[in-house]
């Protein structure tokens, strides 16, 4: 069925056409050197399903998560404007600005905007912007020149497309026109074109109906599988997972039955709202690859508005809850026994995307599966996500705070001292006894015990969402070392002095 578009709607796209020409000009005449004056508005709005977001705890200090952005700042012309629901800590603020190397704090502070809207409500950022006129003249007002500006967002939708139509500056991430790219279905069928492996499935389901003849088709194709995944098109993280049981007999009666025994990543999700969520939004089912050794790598692009596909990094990630699909953390860089190939089947997709006009951050998610030690790993795709995620931010850390880049051929980064860079990170650093713990007190701990980033080094733990952590008592962290095994042990003595040094405070 065709999309019926409001006038208003239209006079909307054709306004927020007329901008992209200016990204582009930002693309071949400030960003080459990164020495000109521009400005950078950041709105870190996760746009994204809220009774699902409202399932991840503290989730508007995931807010902060790309306050390493503030790195534009080493350009001593470049200016900064970030929004935020609720205000910054003084404390947090210091924290990212005393970590650029070279650049006095108080000079980078001075051509930083910090605008808050003082809302906690469980909506969207840029939906609180919009319906504030006086915060859209203030980010006007902190733009120079609009022809050499533009919006950074975590995630690209209709509503950030009115807010850079607003602001009148382009967004960098992809046209809303086109995230259908970026869902379960989309994705699959993307694979299916460029003849990119993916597990069997089927895609575009939306009825009770659709999902048992897909059930019944992937056990026919696959008689050996014993599981199969259930997706919501627009799930994120592994919240919109549901796992799949196959029972002895696989006809379609069966299955029908067996489907009130889904099993979910998250307590609070049912059988009865996850089919109506389905049912709404569509999704995919597809076989579980089960294999003694199996693994999830993920790799990071960027597009450019020249169409340019570039490697940003490559991660194992960390997933768990109960069905192992929840996102936990990550390890740069991905495997060196099959990063090569990952990198190469990854940048296929990329270029598939930005030939369909798709620009800005995104990742593409794999399985990684053999069954022997000596044997090859079979390498499946499974998702792309036209957004930043949970890999972005500590990506933005290594480059940041070492000076490197990652190199396209071996997908290693090295810092400035020659040194290949490593690193694990997590968004879900949490426990009771840090809870009360004030930023000042987690930095202070941090920095007693000489486990802050060194420049001298370029090693060393740095924190971000910091100001989840007296009332989650949850925070994210980034160890960055010289190896694998380091950075690892970095990570784990930095939980270690932490439970040491809140220890006494759950004792009393």
């Amino acid at each position: 069925m065709a999309t019926i578009v409001s006038s208003a709607e239209e006079i909307e796209i054709e306004a927020f056409e007329s901008l992209k020409p200016r990204l582009c000009a930002l693309w071949d005449t400030v960003f080459p050197g990164d020495e000109e004056a521009y400005t950078s508005v950041i709105v870190p709005s996760l746009t994204l399903d809220q009774a699902e977001m409202a399932k991840i705890p503290a989730i508007h200090w995931y807010e902060e998560r790309l306050l390493f952005l503030l790195m534009r700042l080493r350009n001593p012309q470049a200016r900064v404007v970030y929004v935020t629901s609720q205000p910054l800590h003084p404390v947090v603020l210091d924290y990212y600005l005393n970590l650029l190397a070279g650049i006095p704090a108080s000079h980078a502070r001075a051509r930083l905007t910090l605008l808050c809207v003082y809302d906690s409500s469980p909506r969207s950022l840029t939906e609180k912007i919009l319906e504030r006129p006086r915060v859209i003249e203030r980010i006007r007002a902190s733009i120079p020149d609009s022809q050499r500006a533009y919006l950074t967002v975590y995630n690209s939708t209709p509503l950030e497309r009115k807010l850079a139509v607003r602001l009148d500056i382009p967004l960098n991430a992809p046209d809303p026109r086109l995230i259908g790219y970026g869902s379960k279905s989309g994705a699959r069928k993307l694979f299916a074109g460029i003849g990119v492996d993916r597990p069997y499935g089927r895609e575009d389901l939306h009825t009770v109906d659709d999902i048992v003849s897909a059930l019944v088709a992937i056990r026919a194709a696959r008689p050996e599988t014993r599981r199969a995944l259930l997706k919501l098109n627009d799930g994120f993280s592994g919240e919109g997972i549901a796992r799949f049981e196959y029972p002895t007999v696989a006809d379609a009666a069966s299955i029908l039955r067996t489907l009130h025994q889904l099993q979910f990543s998250v307590e609070s999700e049912s059988v009865a709202t996850f089919l109506s969520k389905f049912a709404a939004g569509g999704g995919v089912a597809e076989e579980m690859i089960e294999a003694l050794e199996v693994r999830s790598p993920s790799v990071q692009l960027r597009i450019n508005p020249r169409q340019e596909v570039i490697l940003a990094s490559t991660h194992e990630q960390i997933l768990g809850g109960p069905c192992k699909q929840v996102f936990l953390g990550c390890v740069f860089p991905a495997d060196d026994d099959y990063r090569i190939e990952l990198q190469r089947q990854a940048l296929i997709i990329g270029q598939a995307l930005a030939a369909r006009g798709v620009i800005g951050r995104l990742s593409v998610d794999f399985l990684a599966t053999r069954n022997d030690s000596m044997d090859r790993w079979r390498l499946s795709a499974i998702e792309i996500n036209l957004r930043m995620g949970g890999t972005t931010h500590p990506t933005l850390a290594l480059r940041f705070l070492t000076g490197g880049e990652v190199d396209p051929t071996s997908g290693l980064l090295h810092g400035l001292d020659g040194q290949p860079k490593y690193y694990r990170a997590s968004d879900n650093v949490q426990s009771e006894a840090y809870r009360g713990l004030l930023p000042e007190d987690l930095i202070e701990i941090v920095t007693m015990n000489r486990l802050d980033f060194n420049h001298r080094t370029t090693t060393g733990v740095v924190f971000h969402m910091i100001g989840a952590v007296s009332e989650f008592g949850k925070f994210g962290m980034t160890a960055i070392a010289n190896s694998r095994e380091e950075a690892e042990r970095l990570f784990t003595r930095t939980i270690d002095v932490l439970d040491r040094e809140t220890r006494g405070g759950q004792d009393e």
